[in-house]
């Protein structure tokens, strides 16, 4: 192996790491539950923690990696996710393991875009495109492996190993980075700005709405304990836009959204990765707890639409740079609306057949229609200089959607299970064990609790009223997400805008990934975003 393939290794073995994490977690959330409690806030919080540092930071780590050099950030970052790792899996409670998660998107944040920066110093500019695009479709392999690696590991193991697992991948990546991947690389230039303030608004702003929405099903709306976080948020993310808008080097340069496509894109950026979110979350949680799943059988749900987006993305990205992305990203999001329409169809018993395999091909399908044009049109709306923010931009609203997402919807499914549950047992007399297991059940929610302890008299009636709940709720997010994707589809035929024949810059877009990695040498050369973690 020549130092070359050494650091390309290294920044794969980086990155992957990252992406599997970013979707392991789904499968094993049941078993989590069931260990350390905090029911469906809980649930939320280890998913969302991650999110949350990983959206706020990532785009200021690039940054990071022009000032310190990008050998000493990514090993600093793969460090930390080593360590994080660790204290994931001997959390001895889930207030432990949502900081630790926390700790661990931190991290993320400072390995991904130092990965692609260190690419762009060790590769030629002739090599860089090819070695880009692989370091590119192994995340999206570490996306896909995520939910199955899960399953197979709870189901035969402990959760516990969802996380540890990581560290003997960090100690060979660490290995290789400090045999193959060069010291001070970096050119000589001005020294960055890092937007320290802005980092700081953008992650406090985000964690009070989203500490609101998971937290006001067991609080209430009424109290200081979700209207202070929530509205001390919103007040926080008005003062970043403020700072965003007079900084000198803004880390989200707000004048980019002054273009029709870009603006736009991200939006339904922002609509399909809320989609891809609620797909994984809600999707996973009500098989294995309704449906009686097992979590590696959960897992594998994703592999027709991601082997479909394989397959297909690129085929459709070359159409969207002949017939231009508007069309696609019209209709993409509608069938992706009418894969989670068809899974109305799922209840207590799931054929993957009959039920599930139509509206996991319809999912995929929309995904694959979408991906390519929508990576296309927003990179193509920016000059070649601000080629790499805007990716990074593009990258973090992809991040904050699975982050809203899984909070807002959460909220809404979780109200929507504990009046169906009431509304389900009126006028039902349960004794006080059956209305204790009920208030506990309510807390979790998508759940039918285990009734064995419960007197006879109480199992049916308990059973019953939970499980049609929970699919009822279940429905209701499934429509929410239609509604929305409907939404997306609607703006991307109303609003995107194809280019002008003449016009050639989105062609070195065609087949990137989902949200926005370089796939051209020119391109990479600006480039210093992160590809999808």
């Amino acid at each position: 192996m020549d130092a070359k393939q050494g650091a390309l290794v290294a920044a794969i073995l980086g990155s992957v790491v990252v992406s599997v994490d970013a979707t392991v977690v789904n499968v094993a959330l049941p078993a989590i539950t069931d260990d350390l409690g905090g029911g469906l806030s809980g649930q939320q919080w280890v998913v969302n923690a991650y999110l949350l540092t990983l959206a706020a930071l990532i785009l200021v780590s690039g940054s990071l990696a022009d000032l310190f050099g990008e050998r000493r950030i990514f090993t600093l970052g793969v460090v930390g996710f080593g360590v994080t790792s660790v204290l994931c899996a001997a959390a001895p409670s889930i207030e432990v393991l949502v900081a630790a998660r926390a700790l661990q998107g931190v991290s993320g944040a400072l390995l991904t875009p130092a990965a692609l920066a260190i690419l762009i110093a060790v590769f030629p500019t002739a090599e860089r495109g090819r070695a880009i695009g692989t370091w590119t479709a192994w995340g999206g392999i570490g996306i896909l492996l995520g939910p199955l690696l899960g399953g197979q590991i709870v189901d035969s193991t402990s959760w516990r190993v969802v996380f540890a697992i990581n560290v003997p991948i960090v100690l060979g990546t660490l290995a290789l980075a400090a045999r193959y991947v060069p010291e001070g690389t970096r050119g000589a230039g001005p020294r960055p700005h890092v937007d320290a303030r802005g980092a700081v608004l953008a992650a406090l702003g985000l964690a009070g709405p989203t500490f609101a929405l998971i937290q006001q099903p067991q609080y209430g709306w009424g109290s200081p304990g979700v209207l202070v976080p929530l509205l001390g948020g919103l007040v926080l993310l008005g003062a970043f836009l403020r700072h965003e808008a007079r900084a000198r080097e803004p880390m989200l340069p707000l004048g980019l959204f002054a273009r029709p496509n870009f603006c736009w894109g991200n939006v339904e950026t922002l609509v399909m990765y809320a989609g891809i979110a609620l797909f994984g979350f809600f999707v996973g949680l009500f098989l294995q707890q309704v449906a009686g799943y097992s979590a590696l059988k959960a897992g594998t749900i994703g592999l027709v639409p991601t082997g479909m987006m394989f397959v297909l993305s690129r085929r459709f990205g070359a159409l969207a740079d002949r017939f231009g992305p508007r069309l696609f990203m019209g209709v993409g999001p509608l069938f992706v609306a009418l894969g989670f329409l068809a899974m109305l169809r799922l209840d207590e018993s799931v054929a993957f057949a009959s039920d599930l395999l139509p509206a996991l091909i319809l999912f995929g399908l929309g995904l694959s229609i979408t991906v390519s044009p929508l990576t296309a049109a927003v990179l193509a709306d920016a000059d070649e200089s601000n080629a790499g923010i805007a990716s990074a931009v593009n990258n973090a609203i992809a991040r904050t959607a699975g982050l809203l997402a899984t909070a807002g919807v959460g909220a809404v499914l979780a109200a929507s299970y504990a009046s169906g549950v009431s509304a389900n047992l009126e006028g039902a007399r349960l004794s006080s064990a059956g209305s204790a297991l009920i208030e506990r059940a309510k807390e979790r929610a998508l759940n039918v609790p285990d009734v064995s302890a419960l007197p006879a008299a109480d199992r049916g009636p308990v059973v019953e009223a939970t499980r049609a709940a929970a699919i009822d709720a279940f429905h209701l997010g499934m429509v929410i997400a239609a509604v929305l994707l409907t939404l997306g589809g609607l703006a991307g035929l109303l609003k995107i805008r194809n280019p002008d024949p003449c016009e050639t810059k989105a062609a070195d877009c065609a087949g990137g990934q989902l949200a926005g990695a370089p796939q051209s040498a020119a391109r990479g050369e600006a480039e210093r975003a992160p590809a999808p973690a």
